[in-house]
Parts: C-alpha cells; structure tokens; sequence
C-alpha cells in the first residue's frame, strides 16, 4: 500500500510540475499578441507589419493589434519587446535601421536578446530626388556635390541610411545627413525642397514614385533593379555598398519552442498567400524575400558583418585623409 501511495503521489508532483508549461503552449495564443513597430505610421515597417497582421489573425485564431513606438532609431519599441514578459504576447518588426546600431561597441542591444520568426520582406535601397528639382539623375547628384553639400534625410544616424551617405563622403562628395524619424516627414522633405535627397526603398514612396513627385537617381544594388532598369546600381559603378532593407518580426529570447514554432508557422502561411506576394510585387521587393526562423538569424549576422565592414571602411577611408 505505501509502494502504491508513493507512485501516485510521484506521479501527481509531475503533473503539478510540468502540466503547466505543457498546457501554457497548447493553448497559445489565448490572447491578443502586441505588434511592435517601432516607427511612426506609414512607413515600410508600418506598413509590412499591418498587411501581416490582417493576414496572420486567421491563422492564430487571434487579434494582433499594431502598436507604433517611435523613437531612438528603433530603440524604444525594442526596449519594450526585451523588456516584455518572454510569453509570445509580444512581437516587433525589426528593421536593418535598428540592427546596425548592434553593430556598436557600446551597444544597448544584443542578437541573444531576440529570437527571429521570420525575414517577411528584402528590399534594395537608394537615393531618391524630387522630380521637379535639378537632380535628375546620379550623373546631376555627381556634379552637385563637388560644389556644394546636399542634405540627404535619413531615418537616424548610425542607420544603414547614415552608414552609405559617410560611405559617400569618405569619397569626398558633399554630404549631410538630416535625420527624421519620422516617415512621413522624411518623405515630404525632399518633396518640400527641405533636403536634396532620401535614402529610402522604392516601394516604401511608391505613392511619391507614381505620383511623379519623386524619383531614384541611384540604386544599392548588384544588379539593375526591376522596373528602374535605366537607374544606376552601386555595382555597376564599383561602389562597394549595399545593405538591402529587411523587416524581420522577433520575440524575444527566451520564448518557448513551441510558441516560436506557432508564430513561424503562421508567419510562413502568410508569407505563402497570394496577397502578400501582390503585396512584395507593390513594394519592388525580392519575391523570395522570405527567411524562416532556422535561416533568419544566420541572414542577420550576414548583414550585421557586411554593415560593421561598411562602418569600419568609412572610418579608416576618412582618417587616411
């Protein structure tokens, strides 16, 4: 009888032990889950990260409210996520902008921190001008520069933006970054005369392109970009600069497999659905933009590597001057 009462009460310490853990999983999501994004609204990250909300809400069986968090190039909705509980309820859209500063040696921020569930979008970057004003080309930018500064706005400084204009100015050509943190406000900038130029992606200022209110005079690219093939590419003209622009949606670490593998799953169903590859098709961007979890993070410290070689190239450039 004790042997009996022994094995019960062994078996109900596990149950009350790992039960659960078990059931917290197998019933996720049993809430709404935050959507971070860490800019204001209407720019890329805004803009991806609402189309994947629309679409991923089927698939979780749940809501997923889009919430803006401005600020510090993407710091401040990061701060949120890592100081989040590590449950799933919380997600962000991460953009280049935000893991070039990881690229810091005073970093706030580590890739330990967050677990990737997905690269949703790769998009190529480059220099856009107004249509009406007098750079009409990379050629018209070339020749400005060498006699005056043009002021490029970009999303912060230590950004992908910020990293390719000192590229530029390592060069000596005439460059001033003017950060804005807000999208809408950098867009308007160079159509208001405010700057020169704007580092952006074709597809975040589609509605500018289409327009005819804006242009892109240059492209970082290896290869002419579809649907601006008369624009001139980096690696055609031997510019050693690229650094594409991908949204990645993490959780931070710490998060349960099976939660992870959830979020993924529904995040790879929506990456699969017809209108979200329309939508890569809207944005100008790589039809296999793509990544699942096991891939994400060996793309980020692809980049991460290709971004900290920029910066470095730049500062040793400017110091042998």
């Amino acid at each position: 009888m004790r042997g009996l009462f022994l094995a019960f009460a062994a078996g109900l310490a596990g149950t009350v032990v790992f039960s659960p853990v078990a059931s917290i999983a197998a019933d996720y999501p049993s809430r709404p889950i935050t959507f971070i994004v860490p800019w204001g609204p209407g720019g890329g990250a805004d803009q991806v990260a609402r189309i994947v909300s629309k679409l991923v809400e089927p698939e979780l069986k749940t809501s997923v409210p889009v919430v803006n968090m401005p600020g510090a190039t993407g710091q401040t909705g990061l701060t949120k996520l890592v100081t989040s509980p590590a449950d799933g309820y919380t997600i962000e859209v991460m953009t280049g902008d935000t893991l070039a500063l990881f690229a810091a040696k005073n970093s706030r921020f580590k890739l330990e921190q967050i677990t990737p569930l997905a690269v949703m979008i790769q998009q190529p970057s480059g220099f856009f001008s107004s249509v009406t004003g007098s750079l009409q080309s990379w050629a018209d930018v070339e020749k400005a520069v060498a006699d005056k500064e043009l002021r490029m706005a970009v999303t912060g400084y230590g950004s992908p933006d910020d990293m390719s204009v000192n590229f530029f100015k390592a060069k000596g050509m005439k460059f001033q970054s003017v950060s804005f943190a807000e999208p809408g406000m950098r867009y308007a900038s160079v159509v208001g005369g405010q700057s020169d130029l704007l580092y952006e992606q074709a597809g975040d200022v589609r509605s500018f392109i289409d327009g005819k209110q804006m242009k892109p005079v240059l492209f970082f690219s290896k290869k002419p970009v579809e649907g601006f093939e008369d624009v001139a590419y980096s690696g055609k003209l031997g510019y050693n600069v690229y650094l594409p622009q991908f949204r990645v949606i993490i959780a931070r670490s710490g998060t349960d497999p099976a939660i992870v593998k959830t979020l993924s799953d529904a995040l790879a169903k929506v990456a699969q659905s017809k209108e979200y590859r329309d939508y890569l098709k809207l944005q100008y961007a790589e039809a296999d933009s793509f990544i699942g979890p096991e891939d994400s993070l060996k793309f980020m410290k692809g980049w991460l590597s290709e971004a900290s070689a920029l910066s470095q190239n730049n500062a040793a450039t400017t110091a042998a001057k």
